[in-house]
């Protein structure tokens, strides 16, 4: 049982880290350049952003966990690993590196992984398909909001 909640507490922390890495760049790089930008009327307060992340990133790990946990699906959890890595590095794109252009691309990779990861845990573990919708509803949003921001700019 130990093993159990050790293995939620590695997914967890590593599904963080790219919360944690993507809030150090973004911080670091993010004005004046952003407050010189044209952003979309849709576009959030910037508070909004922490909250919603918080709630999707427990989400994702919840719903990684339940896979591994029921049945130890290396392939999935390789294929959720990989995610996250693009998932990281989006804020080094946008923020970091101010490339607009490239971060949606990068937006559409995270997509393509949240459909397959959907599909993986649809034929694995229902709850964890559920868990992982508002990220795909979150994540469409974002890459409108990250379009809108490339044709104004």
């Amino acid at each position: 049982m130990r093993n159990k909640y050790l293995s939620f507490f590695v997914i967890l922390i590593s599904t963080f880290s790219a919360s944690v890495i993507g809030s150090f760049v973004t911080n670091l790089y993010k004005e004046p350049w952003y407050s010189q930008l044209i952003l979309p009327t849709f576009n959030p307060p910037s508070w909004v952003f922490a909250p919603v992340w918080s709630l999707l990133y427990f989400f994702m790990s919840v719903a990684a966990w339940r896979v591994w946990n029921g049945n130890n699906n290396k392939k999935i959890l390789s294929i959720y690993f990989v995610h996250l890595f693009f998932n990281a590095i989006w804020s080094i794109i946008f923020f970091g590196l101010h490339n607009i252009g490239l971060a949606m691309v990068n937006l559409i990779i995270i997509i393509l992984f949240i459909l397959i990861l959907l599909n993986l845990y649809k034929q694995n573990d229902k709850i964890s398909y559920y868990l992982m919708i508002p990220y795909l509803l979150w994540s469409c949003y974002a890459l409108l909001l990250n379009f809108s921001i490339f044709v104004l700019n």
